[in-house]
């Protein structure tokens, strides 16, 4: 048995609480070991490529399970779907409208598709430290600036479950004859019960790719491109789900997605998913009475162009305490045995489902509680070894606005290795990054402005993780050489 193989049963067997993805929690079992589910384009079981029986039910049920005009199972991620969507609806050098914060998978289709990205910022939330919504006005703006943009990308929720007004983003953009593709893949639960945010398709956007696997009880790399309307052409779409999605794709992950729809059917009907947002509920009145620990809640909304907070992503700020945000989560996983989502910074990610039970959100509220106390009265618990905040300010996780100097897909040729210190207007040829949350500090093709540099410098001195610089102390990056 290989030592992955081992890690995972390790895993499974252990009392790790996962408040990470996937969004099932390891709570669904059959009995059965997904190898006697594992088969090919056997006779019976139709094509995910040709479909024409089984598969073609299952995506048209699936469609008026989301009221979409067209749905299609994808195996490959929520990326696979992005990139299909970007490719079908653009033609080949054009300029398209992207909000700054979206997935790598968006960079990567305008990278194939040589576009020419014109960048929507979010606003920022202060009190926190991260990117708020995109602003209807701004949309607006850049169309009016940049007339022959006809799609528009937007990423809504973000990672820390923020949520645009995409149904007046939606308003403007067909106004000025475009189409609008969100990249919804944490918000597969919207619209299913009513303290969660309308999905996208409800709110008017084009193309909505979610990833099932994120937020519902599906297997990951299971996710969803929906079609409304009828400005999309659903053969292009077709075209191109055939160019990026496996040719053998496994009947596992397909399995789980209608498995994944059936259960989020019955559990709307059933009621768990009004138990599942009491428990959200109860949790947040109850972080209200922390002192230091502060819990993101929806008393942001209608600020930094909030339109709505998925309350089922727990962000939790260590900036009001003593302890780094890296020390309150490695205690909540080793002492606690509470796997997060991510830390990033001075804030990190419990990310929750329907699948979460009440035992684990009191596991989650007690830990956070003993933490809490012990940073208030400065006591050492015998289960904390204190570890005080090292950086002096607040971490900006606030993005650099681009300086476009060519396409992504135009930065290759003469490349050069220099030092960070040394690259101050030089022209990226990578891209720069903090993972989490994966949001481009630079891309290829952008100046790397003094604003960068500092970033970096301090995400590296915070000894946070940012990929695009090399060396043994991560001190170089790759520019375009002088033309």
């Amino acid at each position: 048995m290989s030592n992955l193989y081992q890690k995972l049963i390790n895993y499974a067997k252990s009392d790790c609480y996962p408040f990470h993805m996937p969004g099932h929690k390891r709570m669904i079992n059959d009995g059965m070991s997904p190898y006697l589910y594992d088969i090919t384009e056997i006779d019976g079981f139709d094509n995910l490529h040709e479909p024409e029986a089984v598969i073609k039910e299952e995506m048209e049920e699936a469609a008026r399970f989301y009221q979409s005009k067209a749905t299609y199972f994808l195996v490959n991620g929520s990326t696979c779907g992005l990139l299909s969507a970007i490719c079908a609806l653009t033609s080949k050098g054009e300029k398209i409208l992207v909000a700054r914060n979206c997935h790598k998978s968006v960079y990567h289709a305008i990278f194939l598709n040589e576009l020419f990205p014109i960048y929507l910022y979010p606003e920022y939330i202060e009190e926190f430290g991260i990117n708020g919504g995109i602003s209807p006005q701004k949309v607006k703006d850049m169309m009016e600036q940049n007339k022959d943009i006809h799609v528009v990308v937007i990423t809504s929720p973000t990672y820390e479950g923020i949520v645009s007004d995409l149904k007046e983003i939606a308003g403007i953009v067909h106004e000025k004859g475009g189409m609008l593709i969100v990249d919804e893949a944490h918000g597969a639960h919207f619209g299913m019960q009513k303290s969660f945010p309308l999905s996208a398709l409800s709110c008017g956007a084009d193309v909505v790719i979610q990833s099932v696997h994120k937020t519902l009880p599906a297997l990951t790399q299971s996710a969803l491109l929906h079609v409304k309307g009828d400005k999309v052409d659903c053969n292009r779409i077709e075209k191109y789900l055939h160019i990026f999605q496996t040719s053998s794709p496994s009947y596992v992950l397909l399995a789980g997605i209608t498995n994944c729809i059936k259960i989020a059917r019955e559990s709307m009907q059933n009621g768990y998913f009004d138990q599942y947002a009491k428990r959200l509920d109860d949790f947040y009145q109850k972080v209200s009475a922390f002192q230091n620990i502060r819990i993101m809640q929806s008393n942001i909304v209608g600020k930094s162009a909030v339109k709505h907070f998925d309350q089922s992503k727990i962000v939790i700020s260590s900036r009001n305490m003593n302890m780094t945000a890296q020390r309150i989560y490695e205690i909540l996983r080793d002492d606690d045995h509470l796997q997060l989502e991510m830390c990033s910074g001075d804030y990190m990610i419990a990310m929750t489902s329907l699948m979460d039970t009440a035992e684990g959100f009191e596991r989650l509220y007690q830990a956070l509680k003993r933490i809490d106390e012990s940073d208030r009265n400065h006591v050492h618990h015998k289960e904390i070894n204190w570890d005080t905040n090292s950086h002096e300010e607040p971490f900006c996780f606030r993005i650099p606005q681009a300086k476009v100097q060519k396409r992504i897909s135009d930065a290759y040729g003469d490349i050069k290795m220099i030092r960070l210190t040394d690259a101050k207007s030089k022209i990226s040829a990578e891209y720069i990054y903090l993972y989490p949350p994966g949001i481009p500090i630079a891309a290829p093709g952008e100046m790397i402005t003094e604003e960068i540099i500092a970033l970096i410098m301090q995400y590296r001195k915070a000894g946070l993780t940012v990929y695009g610089i090399e060396g043994n102390n991560a001190e170089y990056v790759k520019v375009l050489g002088q033309e």
